[in-house]
């Protein structure tokens, strides 16, 4: 039989680094990912496109997934909606594929609720000024949208004690490893691995 994939979830202010540690994560041979795509009421910003970086869709279409139970977790950040199809991530994980979701923490902690054996990682920047820089620096929100971000920020980092790890991003670089170690390590825990199929195996 087929294992079931495992559910990891990164989270982590905006402008800490989120997206291009789940970039290098995707492209480690050893990892496996599939990455899970969110569907969003927000506008696509120049470089993202529909069914790669989201789904995105109108308000209305979104209450509609609501109201069906389509959605694993759902969330309004910053007067936008996100959430995670269900059926998707469901079906990904029985076919033993691990799955990695990049989204906010109002929708990790959703998903560790329903899903506790989900694996929840809380990125955080050094500094909180090393993250109003990078924010800055990104060139892609005024200076409103990251004041109102950088207000927020102080509430999500103190969530991330109910995480079950948490990475420092210091350097890139380094808190790519420390993620990956985090996710190898988890597969090789004990409770997943089969001793009876094992022996069965072995003749």
């Amino acid at each position: 039989m087929r294992k079931k994939g495992l559910l990891f979830v990164i989270s982590g202010p905006s402008g800490v680094g989120k997206g291009t540690i789940c970039k290098g994560l995707l492209r480690k041979d050893s990892l496996s990912l599939c990455l899970s795509i969110s569907v969003t009421t927000r506008l696509p910003r120049s470089n993202e496109e529909h069914g790669k970086n989201y789904f995105f869709i109108d308000d209305k279409e979104f209450k509609s997934m609501i109201d069906k139970g389509e959605l694993l977790e759902w969330a309004e950040v910053y007067g936008n909606y996100y959430g995670t199809p269900r059926k998707w991530v469901e079906k990904k994980l029985e076919s033993g594929c691990d799955v990695l979701l990049e989204i906010d923490v109002q929708g990790a902690l959703q998903v560790k609720s329903k899903i506790p054996e989900s694996i929840l990682i809380f990125i955080l920047p050094p500094t909180i000024n090393d993250l109003k820089e990078r924010l800055k620096s990104r060139n892609t929100d005024s200076d409103e949208v990251i004041s109102n971000r950088l207000k927020h920020v102080k509430d999500e980092i103190e969530k991330a004690v109910q995480y079950d790890y948490i990475v420092i991003n210091d350097f890139i670089g380094k808190a790519l490893e420390r993620v990956a170690s985090i996710m190898i390590a988890e597969k090789c825990r004990a409770e997943r691995f089969s001793i009876e199929d094992y022996l069965k195996g072995s003749g």
